[in-house]
């Protein structure tokens, strides 16, 4: 099938997965009495990060985790750059207390501890194992705030229909898996017909068909009102790219003789990505951080395309 035709089926799966999933999300978040935000960081951040999983094991397999490592670190620089900067261009986000104190710090510890333990220029097994650890304590964190959260949770407007609330999760992630994994096989093959090399095909254009989901899933639930989801997203998609798919590629084949000059590339706009995300006063993320978050997200990808 024509690559141009894929990646168009994937855009328009992106749409559709990512109306319904936020629709059927909030009905969640109303149904187990857990914010909406906490749906967003892990049912809907597992989810959209799904892409990145696919392309990372079956690189690893291929022996090719170069672009496993590529993808996973040009993803959050998209998700942020790309995708939360489109998102503040429509309207200033409002970040939720609770990510604001779980999720931020980790979202900007994860490229310091990957950066941390490339330095010696490979990621060993051992180096994989101390990122699942890191991913795990994250979620035993995210699992206690769900339990603290569940019996004073806010009541969320959304569909009450149980069974309604289920199909639209259910193929809402469909779609949106079905799109992150069309968008990347149309874009790396478009991308394969231009010569590019495989760590720039990762950490640009599979980067960016894998992050579409995220940019979906944002826009959607905050035309919907529910903000909180998109941003959770974003955030979670991050965590869960440097510290779940990172170390499950690393475990299936360590890494050796990284590109240390894109990989710190990649690492210091990952950084500088989330710390222009933190919010201000009153949690508010403004309209003018998404003009600086696309201006960087385009002086990455010159920079990565330079190299």
């Amino acid at each position: 099938m024509n690559d141009y035709l894929i990646l168009a089926l994937g855009l328009a799966a992106a749409g559709f997965g990512g109306e319904m999933f936020v629709r059927g999300a909030v009905g969640l978040a109303a149904w187990a009495r857990i914010p909406a935000g906490i749906i967003g960081a892990t049912v809907a951040a597992f989810a959209t990060s799904s892409p990145e999983l696919a392309v990372s094991v079956n690189a690893s397999l291929e022996g090719k985790p170069h672009i496993a490592l590529g993808d996973a670190l040009g993803s959050n620089v998209a998700n942020i750059g790309l995708v939360l900067g489109v998102a503040l261009l429509f309207a200033a986000l409002k970040a939720p207390r609770d990510s604001v104190k779980r999720d931020f710090p980790v979202a900007i510890l994860a490229p310091l501890l990957t950066g941390l333990l490339v330095l010696d220029g490979e990621l060993s097994r051992i180096d994989g194992a101390i990122m699942l650890f890191a991913f795990v304590v994250w979620i035993v964190a995210v699992v206690i705030e769900v339990r603290k959260q569940r019996s004073m949770a806010e009541e969320v407007l959304g569909d009450q229909n149980r069974l309604s609330i289920v199909v639209s999760v259910v193929v809402g992630l469909g779609l949106l898996i079905f799109a992150g994994r069309a968008i990347v096989w149309g874009a790396k093959g478009i991308a394969t017909s231009f010569g590019l090399e495989e760590f720039v095909i990762g950490a640009t254009v599979v980067a960016i068909g894998t992050s579409f989901p995220e940019l979906a899933t944002v826009i959607i639930s905050k035309l919907r009102g529910h903000e909180e989801i998109g941003l959770g997203t974003i955030l979670g998609s991050n965590i869960f790219n440097n510290f779940w798919i990172v170390s499950v590629a690393t475990l299936i084949r360590p890494m050796e003789n990284l590109p240390l000059r894109e990989l710190a590339i990649g690492l210091g706009f990952g950084v500088i990505t989330i710390a222009l995300t933190f919010p201000g006063r009153g949690g508010i993320i403004g309209r003018r951080r998404g003009v600086m978050l696309l201006i960087l997200y385009l002086a990455y990808t010159l920079t990565i395309l330079q190299q």
